[in-house]
């Protein structure tokens, strides 16, 4: 998953490919703990999704116009606007379904 900044961000959600968004921060533990299970559905889903991860400490702004309060926030966007969102920590069965039911 790449590490994204705004600049990068807005030029993925102008694209025709849904964008799944990782909202984090590096002191998460929950954040932490999802990383490996979003590598793994992000292989899974590759062809259907681009995805992406956003630092919230480091790109703030980004945050702050999505309103993430809280982390960690995995948003899929379509057509530039917020179509899904899971908050917190999911197993990596739940994740799939998360993405199988919103891509």
């Amino acid at each position: 998953m790449e590490k994204v900044n705004t600049a990068r961000f807005d030029e993925l959600l102008k694209g025709d490919k849904p964008v799944v968004c990782d909202f984090f921060a590096d002191w998460c533990g929950p954040c932490r703990m999802l990383s490996p299970v979003l590598e793994a559905a992000s292989a899974k889903f590759a062809e259907k999704a681009t995805f992406v991860k956003v630092n919230v400490d480091d790109d703030f702004e980004l945050a702050a116009r999505y309103n993430v309060a809280s982390i960690p926030l995995v948003c899929i966007f379509k057509g530039g606007e917020v179509a899904a969102k899971s908050l917190g920590y999911t197993t990596p069965s739940e994740t799939e379904e998360f993405l199988s039911e919103n891509l």
